[in-house]
């Protein structure tokens, strides 16, 4: 008398066993078409993740793409008529090539996400297929996982910074910043760190989770302020002086592409003890306030002393 056929052991788990063991009433044989399927399976599941990376880095690429092609910030409107040209030209040749580099460290961090989400995913999955009681595992590496959450907390903060640092564009290389009790010229930005050299010629590696205070001279119209002290001079002779100075400074070729508008002698802002102080305002485009706040200054002092107004204990004066 035969022996009755034992049972599979993937009676319990895969329904194409319980359809051939049905049909043959031969356990072997269906565990075998279920052996068979398994390298077909995870043929399959190597499929569908390359596709959908390859799908998934393409909509990155498509999203950087347009991001890279946007429009520079400047508008018409923020430029002085008779400088447009010029400026929106110099602006070109900058503003691409910045966008073009954001979209670069973007784009490549997240592919390289997609690659690994995707991936991994599709290793547990695989895993699964052959029989891997995924409970333990994934339980090892929510352990291991939280230890290392805790020791690179800190590296996270400053990766996650980064990251929304440059989606926002606070600064780009070039720009003149304050970062907390830094000012100086971004040199290199990184997902981790961003590199300034002040005005001394040194570099400062500051940590991007580290930002707490941050001011950029480089994004949007700039303003200059120049107060200077008149001594005990007749206020209206030399405020008509520095106001001729300062027409001088919007109409020179060299100057006036460079400014917003006109300056604006607001008049005494301030008296001390050795006389008025004037103010004189003027609105510039980005990174050029130093250079106008400079010859600003240098002007309206030499008339000063041309007119014979600048006090004897004046800085500066002859």
């Amino acid at each position: 008398m035969d022996a009755p056929e034992r049972t599979p052991d993937c009676l319990q788990t895969e329904q194409l066993c319980r359809w051939v063991w049905e049909l043959t009433d031969r356990a072997w044989l269906a565990e075998a078409v279920v052996l068979a399927l398994v390298p077909l399976r995870i043929l399959l599941i190597l499929a569908v993740a390359f596709l959908a990376r390859g799908l998934l880095r393409r909509a990155v690429d498509r999203m950087m793409t347009r991001v890279a092609e946007g429009r520079p910030r400047s508008s018409r409107r923020e430029l002085p008529e008779r400088g447009v040209r010029q400026r929106l030209r110099e602006m070109a040749e900058v503003a691409p090539q910045r966008r073009r580099q954001r979209a670069a460290t973007i784009g490549s961090l997240l592919r390289a996400t997609v690659t690994v989400t995707v991936f991994s995913i599709a290793a547990l999955i695989i895993l699964g297929e052959l029989g891997i009681h995924l409970g333990p595992l994934l339980a090892g590496a929510g352990v291991v996982g939280i230890a290392i959450g805790f020791g690179a907390q800190s590296l996270i903060k400053d990766l996650l910074a980064g990251l929304f640092m440059l989606m926002e564009d606070q600064y780009g290389v070039g720009d003149v910043v304050e970062m907390n009790d830094v000012t100086g010229t971004v040199t290199a930005i990184g997902l981790r760190v961003t590199t300034v050299r002040d005005d001394n010629g040194t570099f400062w590696y500051i940590p991007n989770g580290e930002i707490r205070r941050l001011g950029n001279h480089s994004q949007g119209a700039a303003t200059v302020v120049v107060d200077l002290p008149l001594g005990f001079v007749p206020v209206p002779a030399a405020a008509e002086v520095l106001r001729q100075a300062a027409t001088q400074l919007a109409q020179d070729p060299e100057l006036r592409d460079d400014l917003l508008g006109p300056p604006e002698l607001l008049g005494v802002e301030t008296v001390t003890a050795g006389g008025p102080v004037y103010r004189t305002v003027v609105r510039t485009i980005p990174d050029a306030q130093w250079k106008v706040a400079r010859e600003l200054r240098l002007r309206q002092t030499e008339a000063l002393q041309r007119a014979g107004l600048m006090p004897a204990n004046t800085p500066g004066s002859a």
